[in-house]
């Protein structure tokens, strides 16, 4: 199995604002920039301990995450991180301009020499606010874009698209991506009808503030759509990301899980339930239901909005989150015993973390994961 740091850059000042989106008249500058230095200091040190990736994402007018474009991230990361890949999981291509994103990938794979992975993402219901794009062609708009961002990518020659939803006149990016024919691609597996559709499509999966029952059922759908398509995907291909509480004991691991929360987790976004705690540690309340309401009845969800939904109720006992797999906490023992359970039920190949604390614990994490961890999690 690999490893995955994962960071939104969440806004380390606390703010009692509440609701979504999020009043700026408490920000503050030096807050920011701290913010964002803590994430390429734990991005940094990742590297240096054998993590295999670090990964960022995209969101919008809340304090939980200051990338609301990670491309302008990554290219900082490519300064810090020498060896890791650099993984952005991802871009929420319905909502914004599919070249422009193509050539962003590309620049970022060409600064890392073939280093980028591009997790590609419907987005999460608040981003059809943000940017005012019709939620109900969310589907049909992240397939057409997908199309085009590979095709920006591939293609030799200049060429023109007459899309449904894209137009352009004439294409032809420069830089070219290095990896070839292009940068490996993920899309998140949260619901039956995207699971589905990347397992026909031969898109590699990511899950994210799931279950382990809930991603369970999207992994077998998305195994037996994979085998229907005449491919079986590999533990590479499935992704899982999860916070994180490692120590030297299961009890002291269990006391900085109750001590620190999930403070540096990201907050779910308020299309996918926006009420867990986390969401209310960082500025998320009961007034992003109606942005969740309004945009699930313009089609958003598909067949499965209750599911999709309870995956993020994440409050209750530890150890029924542990059981869940809604958080890794424990000793390095119990840490590997988790996660050969992921790869296990789910074949999940890449763990993608959350380090949940202030700065100081957050970074101790890291480095005991690094000695401790991931070379026995190498050998799974």
């Amino acid at each position: 199995m690999r490893a995955a740091l994962f960071s939104p850059s969440p806004y380390v000042a606390p703010t009692g604002r509440r609701g979504w989106p999020v009043p700026v008249d408490d920000y503050s500058d030096e807050a920011a920039r701290d913010s964002m230095e803590l994430s390429l200091e734990q991005f940094q040190l990742a590297d240096e301990c054998g993590f295999d990736w670090v990964t960022l994402a995209e969101h919008h007018f809340a304090p939980f995450s200051l990338t609301p474009n990670p491309m302008v991230m990554a290219g900082a990361v490519a300064q810090r991180v020498k060896r890791a890949k650099v993984a952005l999981l991802g871009m929420n291509i319905p909502t914004i301009n599919p070249v422009r994103t193509a050539e962003e990938f590309a620049m970022v794979d060409t600064l890392t020499n073939g280093r980028v992975i591009a997790g590609m993402l419907r987005g999460t219901s608040n981003e059809y606010v943000t940017y005012n794009t019709n939620p109900s062609e969310s589907r049909e708009r992240f397939a057409e874009a997908l199309k085009l961002i590979v095709k920006c990518w591939t293609e030799p020659q200049p060429f023109g698209w007459l899309g449904r939803y894209f137009e352009f006149r004439s294409v032809s990016i420069w830089p070219r991506p290095v990896q070839k024919p292009h940068p490996p691609v993920y899309m998140s597996g949260s619901s039956p009808e995207s699971a589905e559709w990347a397992g026909r499509n031969r898109i590699k999966l990511g899950f994210a503030v799931t279950t382990l029952p809930l991603a369970r059922a999207s992994s077998q759908i998305y195994r037996a759509a994979a085998n229907d398509a005449g491919w079986d995907p590999c533990p590479d291909d499935v992704i899982y990301r999860v916070g994180i509480q490692v120590a030297e004991t299961d009890a002291e691991a269990m006391e900085n899980a109750s001590r620190f929360g999930t403070r540096r987790q990201p907050a779910p976004a308020v299309g996918e339930g926006g009420q867990s705690p986390q969401a209310r540690d960082v500025g998320y309340a009961t007034s992003n239901m109606r942005v969740d309401d309004a945009v699930a009845q313009a089609g958003y969800y598909g067949r499965d909005r209750e599911n999709q939904r309870a995956r993020v109720r994440m409050g209750g006992d530890l150890r029924d989150r542990i059981e869940n797999a809604q958080i890794l906490c424990g000793s390095p023992d119990s840490i590997l015993h988790q996660a050969q359970r992921l790869r296990d039920e789910l074949g999940a190949g890449i763990l993608d973390l959350v380090f949940a604390g202030d700065r100081d614990h957050s970074l101790r994490s890291i480095e005991l994961f690094g000695t401790k961890v991931l070379p026995r999690l190498h050998e799974i």
